[in-house]
């Protein structure tokens, strides 16, 4: 039997703090395990004590390197997603990720998609030495979600729907 609560921990590649809050296990399918966070949930964001403001839904993959982020109204972005390592389970209850800084976002008003912080990417790189196979990874995970992102592809354009309805 799996764990109802996830600890979902974010480093950076130093092993630094990055976020790190409870979610709960919401369902798994085809394509990884769907986690909900409820506005009050108190977390750890960019190393500080924080409470998330607005709830969200993240999917964490089975394969690939980003974790997907879907929000409700107000916020701006409707689909955020970081560019990551993959994931490393501890057990059912606790899973680790190393944020490689790179994010693509869908913006809720427009449908634009960005991808963003390039310039953190390039200054992590040289500070931290990525390794040139994590960077082919990251780069090519930022470029495959730059696509889908824009192009309807599910999980992406509606599925996601259906989880956040039971957090918002």
């Amino acid at each position: 039997m799996s764990s109802d609560v996830v600890r979902v921990i974010y480093r950076k590649y130093d092993g630094t703090p990055h976020r790190d809050y409870p979610a709960r296990r919401l369902a798994e399918d085809d394509l990884g395990v769907w986690l909900g966070v409820q506005a009050g949930t108190r977390s750890i964001y960019h190393g500080r004590p924080s409470v998330e403001q607005i709830p969200f839904v993240l999917l964490v993959p089975h394969q690939g390197w980003w974790t997907g982020m879907f929000n409700p109204p107000p916020r701006t972005s409707e689909v955020y997603c970081d560019i990551a390592s993959q994931a490393r389970w501890e057990g059912d209850d606790t899973v680790h990720l190393i944020d490689l800084d790179l994010d693509v976002v869908r913006r809720r008003a427009t449908g634009a998609v960005e991808l963003r912080d390039e310039d953190e990417f390039a200054e992590h790189r040289a500070r931290f030495g990525y390794p040139d196979d994590l960077v082919v990874e990251a780069e090519a995970a930022a470029r495959w979600l730059f696509t889908v992102l824009g192009d309807g592809t599910e999980p992406f354009a509606t599925a996601y729907r259906k989880w956040l309805a039971l957090v918002v």
